[in-house]
């Protein structure tokens, strides 16, 4: 996640053509993007859990919240004060910048070497399948790795609408990490306190174009994530997130307004596994767009995490190393097909 996380990026150009360009054209996918073993492209709807934000004082809320995060690996938020007009407006910024000539676009491009700004994902291996899918990536937080010149000016409004939900989801994840910790009888700060002073938040502005084949061709390929804990605001109207559980893959539903959380890599480990960073991946539609976007928070490359002490005892004896840069690990093991939490256990 750029140079603030320190993930590899390949020195490669991006793809010739952007997914966007490619749909608009009427392309084929090319062969780089079938995924040669696509299992249950048309799964279930399921129920993943809701917590309301605004109980996390309630013992049963808090009940519930660890049985989300120790089943599913996550829930939909709602009660969490974002005013829906707010979030209309930052669904409308993304639309509007996507829908940019190009050449507006690359203003923003990333560099070869880098992975914050706008484009495809890097180009890491000769087998991996490339996603159904432009972004912009941007750090969020600490203010001072933000490259402005990769924000856009283009809508006007839009640097201002992503400081001010920066803002948001960093009371957000503060207070759901407290309530986290609080739901396994913790010391609340226990996973506050791993970051040190050097937390990093980043945003990922995803755009889905119209895909000619969806039973083929994903979004984004089947991962965990590498960060502490990711916030998605869904598309308003158009599904597309699937999540794994019990060997079988399930659509997540759209609730009007509510934003999806879920643990990631970072939180798995520190929870001593407790807690489950769960397999998900995006679906492409053969007849609809779809954009959302991902805040990914986590600690600085350079701050060491581990299991929390008082999650570790002889019926559940440490099963993570101490470790750091996680999210460079997550990322070149994505890339490459391999899991990273199977590279970190003891």
């Amino acid at each position: 996640m750029s140079e603030v996380v320190e993930a590899p990026v390949s020195s490669n150009e991006s793809l010739s053509k952007y997914v966007q360009e490619m749909s608009i054209d009427g392309d084929e996918p090319p062969p780089r993007y079938i995924v040669k073993e696509f299992p249950n492209p048309s799964p279930p709807s399921a129920s993943i859990p809701v917590i309301d934000l605004s109980l996390l004082s309630s013992a049963e809320v808090l009940g519930k919240l660890k049985s989300a995060l120790s089943s599913w690996g996550c829930f939909q938020v709602v009660g969490h004060g974002i005013l829906s007009s707010f979030l209309d407006k930052i669904r409308d910024v993304a639309k509007q910048f996507f829908a940019l000539p190009t050449n507006e676009k690359v203003k923003y491009a990333r560099a070869s070497y880098d992975i914050e700004g706008y484009g495809n994902d890097p180009v890491l291996s000769d087998k991996q399948v490339y996603d159904w899918c432009d972004r912009l990536f941007l750090n969020l937080i600490p203010q001072d790795s933000r490259k402005h010149h990769l924000w856009p000016t283009n809508p006007t409004e839009f640097r201002e609408v992503l400081d001010e939900y920066s803002v948001k989801m960093k009371l957000m994840v503060e207070l759901l990490l407290k309530a986290m910790a609080r739901s396994l009888n913790l010391e609340e700060d226990c996973f506050l306190k791993q970051y040190g002073d050097q937390e990093v938040m980043a945003a990922r502005f995803n755009y889905y174009p119209v895909c000619p084949r969806p039973d083929s061709v994903l979004g984004v390929k089947a991962h965990s994530d590498g960060s502490v804990i990711t916030i998605l605001l869904q598309d308003q109207e158009v599904e597309g997130l699937q999540m794994f559980k019990d060997d079988q893959w399930y659509r997540v539903p759209i609730l009007p307004h509510a934003l999806v959380v879920n643990a990631g890599d970072q939180m798995q480990v520190m929870s001593n596994g407790i807690f489950k960073s769960p397999l998900h991946r995006v679906s492409t539609s053969s007849e609809n767009d779809r954009i959302s976007l991902a805040v990914f928070h986590l600690p600085n490359a350079e701050v060491e995490i581990e299991p929390v002490k008082g999650l570790i005892d002889e019926k559940r004896p440490q099963q993570y190393r101490k470790l750091k840069n996680y999210a460079a690990i997550n990322f070149e093991c994505f890339q490459s097909g391999k899991i990273a939490l199977e590279t970190v256990k003891i």
